[in-house]
């Protein structure tokens, strides 16, 4: 074995399940989760969101209330237990597998991302867990006399997700540029 050992693992061998960054990835998926959770919990039973829908917040952004009972933007919803314990078991194995990329992962900023998508999966697999499917609040609109085009509703969760993703994106497209600290000196 080459390096210190720690607990019999060497320094330089990475472990299944814990690595350089995945304090970094833990703190943001719990962050999220947390933030999500408390977002949803206090427009469901605080603010009453419910009984007040919609909410015009902007000429182009209300508030509503939907219970996704499927996955991201909609998609395979499933009325009965055995569909959503189905999706469950399959986002349940879509966070072990993204704590795995993230406990390999030599980048911060692959970190974060990782556990800003790990920690909007967790959130919303809160839901599905408590609630009857996802409670998704968010709706951008654009109304004229001419346009009418609502896109998904959302919530903070679907929005972590999706910055997480980009920042995957990004560091794949300009890899070791997220990475490198400014020169100083001549």
């Amino acid at each position: 074995m080459s390096g210190v050992e720690t607990d019999g693992i060497s320094a330089a061998e990475p472990r299944l399940f814990w690595g350089r960054h995945t304090g970094i990835g833990l703190a943001v998926a719990l962050l999220t989760a947390g933030i999500d959770q408390a977002t949803k919990l206090w427009l469901l039973y605080v603010y009453d969101i419910a009984d007040r829908i919609p909410v015009r917040v902007t000429p182009f952004l209300d508030l509503v209330l939907v219970w996704n009972k499927g996955i991201s933007y909609g998609l395979f919803q499933q009325q009965g237990a055995l569909g959503q314990g189905m999706l469950l078991a399959i986002k349940a194995v879509a966070v072990i597998l993204l704590w795995i990329w993230l406990s390999r992962t030599p980048s911060r900023l692959t970190a974060v991302a990782l556990g800003l998508i790990t920690g909007g999966a967790v959130g919303n697999a809160i839901d599905s867990l408590v609630h009857e499917g996802v409670a998704d609040f968010v709706l951008f609109h654009i109304t004229t006399q001419t346009i009418h085009f609502n896109w998904y509703v959302f919530n903070y969760a679907d929005t972590a997700i999706v910055v997480g993703v980009a920042a995957l994106l990004y560091e794949s497209l300009f890899p070791g540029r997220a990475a490198k600290a400014p020169r100083s000196g001549p």
